[in-house]
């Protein structure tokens, strides 16, 4: 009875941690059809299950990057529209992957049980990259996607080649285990958990050989009206690792 009344307790927790997969395919359902750059792909995990990506390509030997966007949105939204769509124009491949979501009300600390699937996530696009003969393959992630790139970088699935991780909230984990080079990028009003923890997001990085870090004067957390200034960063980094 006593194990029954705990279970009780955690079960709105629990059910809460659940992925939102019916969410996932309402929003495939509204960008598919509307996508101006790249192709709808469907990316397969272990288990089976199928997830959505974005791919854009000009060149079967471009370098190319997974693209993971933040909590509770798509690979089509805001700045990563940005990112996938200029980056592909300046002659990269890009894929930009639907990220395990929870209910609209969760907020990103709620999505620790999703990381494992989200680290799945991006060995499955980094092995789509891979399988399309593109030998140079790195990341950029924004915010809680830069946090689930964390988890992933931690257990090297899948080998990667750089990593730009943009508006990181807190510090990285356990970045001795990196094995490719990252740049931190964040806004000068990014949000407090970011902007406060940048000092100790760069000590961690000076163990990981070629890595940098930039902070982009005036940018929000979303780098509103800074999208080009965001790319051109980013770009800049990629050049040097990937080219």
């Amino acid at each position: 009875m006593l194990k029954l009344f705990f279970l009780l307790l955690l079960a709105p927790a629990m059910v809460f941690a659940q992925a939102d997969y019916a969410r996932e395919k309402r929003w495939a359902d509204e960008i598919v059809p509307a996508l101006l750059v790249g192709d709808a792909v469907q990316l397969e995990l272990p288990d089976g299950r199928k997830f959505l990506g974005l791919y854009a390509s000009s060149s079967p030997s471009a370098p190319a990057v997974v693209v993971v966007h933040g909590a509770g949105v798509h690979p089509d939204w805001g700045l990563i529209n940005a990112l996938r769509s200029q980056l592909a124009d300046q002659g990269y491949a890009t894929l930009s992957v639907q990220m395990p979501v929870l209910s609209s009300d969760a907020g990103p600390d709620q999505y620790g049980p999703l990381y494992p699937e989200a680290a799945e996530r991006i060995a499955a696009a980094v092995r789509f990259l891979r399988a399309k003969k593109h030998s140079k393959v790195g990341v950029v992630s924004h915010s809680l996607g830069a946090r689930m790139t964390n988890h992933f970088m931690e257990r090297a699935a899948e080998p990667l080649d750089a990593w730009v991780s943009i508006g990181l909230s807190g510090s990285y984990t356990a970045a001795d285990r990196f094995k490719a080079p990252v740049l931190d990028l964040y806004g000068e009003r990014d949000f407090p958990a970011v902007r406060d923890n940048s000092a100790a997001r760069a000590e961690s990085l000076r163990r990981v050989r070629g890595s940098a870090q930039v902070e982009v004067p005036g940018a929000d957390h979303f780098f509103i009206g800074q999208e080009t200034i965001l790319v051109r960063q980013v770009k800049l980094f990629l050049d040097q690792k990937l080219k």
